[in-house]
């Protein structure tokens, strides 16, 4: 009998008493914003129509904290769903997606971003990069 291992969706909730996991329907976006940083190619969100300008403070802040972590980052694998979560603020979710590197795997950097929903879907704006 060939079984295969379902995945049931995880979909976004606003209720603010507690972190949750990562909506499915994000995962795809934020791991292109994730890619972008790995390639530190920034045009490449500042393109993306999901994507909230990323000022240059911003882009700043988040190379001096790669830089000062001293490791280089890699793209994410699928366990990084397993730790990264979400939280309702009211108006729009905090998210905290786990980052890896080569040297260590999963790290202590994360990305921090918010997520707005709006008439055209959810739209995303990186915050910074960090160890919280």
């Amino acid at each position: 009998m060939n079984e295969q291992k379902s995945e049931v969706a995880i979909v976004p909730i606003k209720d603010g008493t507690s972190q949750r996991p990562m909506p499915t329907v994000w995962r795809p976006a934020l791991r292109r914003l994730v890619d972008a940083i790995v390639l530190g190619d920034y045009a490449l969100l500042n393109n993306a129509d999901e994507v909230e300008v990323i000022s240059k403070a911003t882009v700043l802040q988040i190379q001096s904290s790669i830089r000062n972590y001293g490791a280089t980052l890699k793209f994410l694998p699928e366990d990084t769903w397993d730790t990264s979560v979400c939280i309702w603020a009211g108006n729009y979710w905090d998210v905290l997606v786990d980052l890896y590197t080569n040297e260590e795997g999963l790290s202590d950097l994360v990305l921090s971003a918010r997520v707005t929903e709006g008439d055209n879907g959810y739209r995303f704006s990186v915050q910074m990069v960090y160890v919280p």
